[in-house]
């Protein structure tokens, strides 16, 4: 394809990025368009919460063969190696490719050896989806053995697009935003009387329930003690007998976090109606201090670890915060020991990356689509 062509064809990709749509519809649509300008043979297309760079939902897969998603996400950080997202949404560019960062010596990377190689990608290339210093969305491109290798002209065109995918990810935030578990379960909404008594709820908060206290859940009011409480409180809230908010992190029975809240209603004519409650899995921002405290690490500690997640080096650290290296150094010790970890990868993995896991690869999961070309 001449310079001019693929010139137009990202131009196109870049007004198409700026119609309304889905970010599953978005992905689908840019992936289509990007490979006519810069070939792949698979891929792996991800929202990503910006505060932390962690992938959420939806997403998409590309001819990426079964076992190979369930480890993606573990060695990303657990394994120290190339082209790694929290370091790309931190450099220049935001772009790079495998050949380049490992010298010409794709074999260096535990990537290459254990996720490519086996699948018969040869070269990779990696992108972010920045609006400012927020990333959005990232993108792995895979080329196959025999293809050629990403040049630095596809580096260039991925570039110039990505900014508009960011904008378009951005201005989905609210929809596209929440976990793969969210768009599975939730959110799912529960009317309550004015003595909190249960009175009718959807499929989706009743599988949340389920997912709370069995599935004998509406006879069994200690495991429900939290919905109840939340109601409660709503309803004290109302008579101005105690202030907001009428929510709560509970975690269910599978281990992740579920988002509950509740408000009382009334109608048109100003009489006290039903108590509102909706039930959904936490998303990242609302789980992250709940996470950190369990482990017992002071306010500093604290601040370092989301610093740490969202890729900064000891000593942006240190100048973020106002400290030393040294003193950051020893927070980081102190981080460690509390959590159990030996690395700042697997202190990321451990609080954080572990909760998105399972939902990204379940292949029930309508916010993940799964293709083949």
């Amino acid at each position: 394809m001449d310079a001019a062509t693929a010139a137009r064809q990202a131009s196109a990709l870049v007004e198409a990025c700026a119609q309304p749509t889905t970010d599953r519809e978005l992905f689908g649509a840019v992936s289509e368009r990007l490979r006519r300008i810069v070939p792949f043979d698979g891929a792996a297309w991800f929202a990503v919460d910006p505060a932390t760079v962690l992938a959420t939902a939806p997403a998409r897969i590309e001819n990426v063969e079964a076992g190979h998603c369930e480890s993606y996400w573990a060695r990303e950080y657990l394994v120290e190696d190339a082209i790694l997202y929290r370091d790309l949404a931190r450099s220049e560019t935001g772009v790079g490719t495998l050949y380049e960062a490992t010298g010409e010596n794709p074999g260096r990377s535990a990537r290459y050896r254990e996720f490519l190689a086996p699948q018969g990608y040869d070269d990779e290339l990696r992108a972010t989806f920045r609006v400012g210093p927020s990333t959005w969305g990232v993108v792995d491109l895979f080329r196959e053995r025999g293809r050629g290798r990403f040049t630095a002209g596809d580096v260039d065109l991925v570039r110039t697009v990505a900014p508009a995918i960011g904008l378009a990810l951005r201005g989905l935030s609210q929809a596209a935003r929440v976990s793969a578990a969210t768009a599975v379960d939730g959110p799912g909404t529960a009317l309550f009387d004015e003595s909190g008594r249960l009175t009718s709820l959807d499929e989706r908060a009743e599988r949340l329930f389920t997912e709370i206290a069995g599935t004998q859940w509406s006879t069994l009011p200690l495991p429900m003690t939290a919905i109840y409480a939340v109601v409660a409180r709503a309803g004290a809230i109302h008579a101005g007998t105690d202030r907001g908010p009428a929510a709560c992190r509970v975690r269910s029975s599978s281990g992740r976090w579920l988002s509950v809240y509740a408000s009382c209603l009334r109608g048109p004519d100003g009489r006290p109606g039903p108590t509102a409650l909706t039930i959904e899995p936490a998303k990242s921002a609302q789980i992250a201090p709940i996470i950190v405290e369990a482990y017992s690490l002071t306010p500093r500690e604290q601040e370092i670890t989301r610093s740490v997640a969202r890729g900064l080096s000891n000593p942006e650290i240190a100048a973020e915060l106002f400290l030393s290296p040294h003193t950051v150094r020893d927070h980081l010790k102190a981080i460690f020991a509390k959590v159990g970890v030996g690395s700042r990868g697997e202190l990321v993995a451990k609080l954080f990356a572990d909760h998105y896991g399972s939902e990204l690869h379940d292949p029930a999961n309508p916010a993940v689509t799964h293709a083949e070309y």
